[in-house]
């Protein structure tokens, strides 16, 4: 160490700081390849981040640090993890017998779907519910106006977990509403993302001025750029603990498509009603606890039980980055396997992990019908061309690949066979699956399943086949492209 110092104060002084740079860059760039290793991340992954250190050190390092932390997640979300798993175990041990009896009557109905349902249970992610009216809503043609009246109608609280919520049209009609049932003595608790809800303008604090609990989910402190890991992507509403809704919408005028914006928003949302509205009521509780330190009873008019007598069985699932197990993922995967007959999934950013892409290559090989429906044109040139190299292994197995055309779709549902639906805000990428808070309702109903298929055939009329032997025949430079945007992938 002596001779190291010797010899730098000894040479000129620039030529010292470089090989004090290289040095320093050296140990900080071995540090960053053993955490990578140490932390035991998916090998691909691994493997892009220590591919950039190597080809781009500086732009490596940055990555890394902003991005590719475990540190911050470990910090931040590991007492919220184990907080969570025990308020689902005791809502667990006050439901057990109805559940015990509920997952027999499930396999009664749909005897090849239920292991899903199980291993939600088997988990501590989710309880089966049974007496529920589900109702499907078409993009914000129809969930605005859903929404809008069950607030106006909200007797005692109203609970709200957004992505985005923007001070648009929409926003500041539903922010006028919960300030006129806040005057009425309603309870109005609000959690948002701080990094998509940029467009919020003034309406959390016209909210908490009139008396709503407002929170912040992980606030931006620096630069929005520089957070975008760990955000909740949730969309929930919760009123009198008897209705919900949960989707894909966000609270933005876009979705509305009303004329005043250019591109047409195709997306699924879901109205709730019966027991399953406790479960959404849970996680939202979770959101809740994690943001502001508190809770609300777990009693009625919270939590209570469902006066409907229905045969629609309704899981909820959710995940994020305090989850033990990636069970968004878990969940598609288990439903993928359990596909007898056909696969249909809609969603807008198709970026599927090993794991997700084998499973649908091997039920399109064994015959069964595997469709996808995909943006023809994303709303970022990164994930457009990403989502696009998986377009060719999917249509080498079999299964059929379409473009919608008419605008974007956002819409992120899956239909297996007749009696089985996942809806949510889960797309099929690594994102989704390991990085924010998301939540999606398993539905086990032939009625509801029904719905969304006449949903997708409709879809279906405003999209375009894509054919294997043109797709391969697209010019060097298109497929150079996907190709280098699939590389990126894995560091998302």
């Amino acid at each position: 160490m002596y001779q190291v110092l010797y010899f730098l104060w000894g040479t000129d002084w620039h030529i010292a700081i470089k090989i004090f740079g290289y040095v320093l860059i050296s140990l900080s760039f071995i540090g960053v390849v053993s955490t990578i290793l140490l932390e035991n991340r998916n090998p691909v992954k691994a493997l892009s981040y220590i591919m950039l250190l190597v080809f781009v050190p500086i732009l490596g390092l940055i990555v890394y640090y902003y991005l590719g932390r475990d540190l911050r997640k470990r910090r931040r979300f590991t007492l919220k993890g184990s907080k969570d798993e025990t308020l689902m175990l005791r809502y667990w041990e006050s439901q057990r017998r109805e559940i015990e009896h509920m997952q027999l009557s499930l396999r009664h109905h749909v005897a090849s779907k239920q292991e899903i349902s199980a291993m939600l249970l088997n988990t501590r992610n989710s309880v089966l519910s049974q007496n529920n009216k589900i109702q499907i809503l078409l993009n914000g043609e129809e969930k605005f106006p859903a929404v809008m009246k069950a607030l106006r109608e909200a007797k005692h609280h109203i609970h709200m977990e957004y992505y985005i919520f923007a001070a648009d049209d929409i926003g500041n009609e539903v922010a006028n509403i919960l300030v006129e049932k806040l005057k009425e003595g309603v309870e109005v608790r609000f959690v948002y993302d701080d990094l998509g809800c940029s467009d919020i303008g003034d309406i959390p604090d016209l909210l908490e001025e009139h008396g709503a609990e407002v929170f912040k989910f992980s606030p931006v402190l620096i630069n929005f750029y520089l957070n975008a890991n760990y955000r909740n992507h949730r969309k929930i509403i919760i009123i009198d603990g008897n209705i919900g809704f949960t989707g894909g919408i966000n609270m933005d005028d876009r979705y509305l498509n009303n004329g005043k914006h250019p591109v047409f928003w195709r997306d699924t949302h879901l109205q709730l009603e019966g027991d399953v509205v406790n479960l959404l009521q849970l996680q939202f509780m979770m959101s809740y606890r994690y943001c502001s330190k508190n809770t609300f009873p777990f009693s009625d008019p919270y939590f209570h039980r469902s006066h409907l007598k229905e045969h629609c069985f309704a899981d909820i699932v959710s995940s994020g980055p305090d989850s033990d197990f990636p069970m968004s993922m878990q969940t598609i995967l288990m439903a993928i396997n359990v596909a007898r007959r056909s696969i249909r999934i809609s969603n807008p950013y198709f970026i599927p992990n090993d794991q997700i892409l084998t499973a649908l290559q091997m039920a399109a090989l064994a015959g069964k019908n595997v469709e996808l429906l995909m943006p023809s044109e994303s709303d970022s040139f990164f994930v457009q061309h990403a989502a696009q190299s998986y377009v060719k292994p999917m249509l080498d197995a079999g299964a059929k690949v379409y473009f919608y055309q008419k605008g974007f779709i956002h819409a992120k549902t899956i239909v297996i066979d007749d009696n089985l639906a996942i809806v949510g805000t889960v797309n099929l990428d690594n994102r989704s699956f390991y990085l924010n808070s998301e939540i999606a309702v398993v539905v086990y109903d032939r009625p509801v399943v029904h719905k969304l298929n006449a949903a997708f055939e409709q879809d279906l009329q405003d999209a375009v086949q894509i054919e294997r032997r043109s797709w391969k025949n697209r010019s060097i430079w298109q497929r150079f492209i996907d190709a280098v945007c699939r590389l990126l992938t894995p560091l998302l």
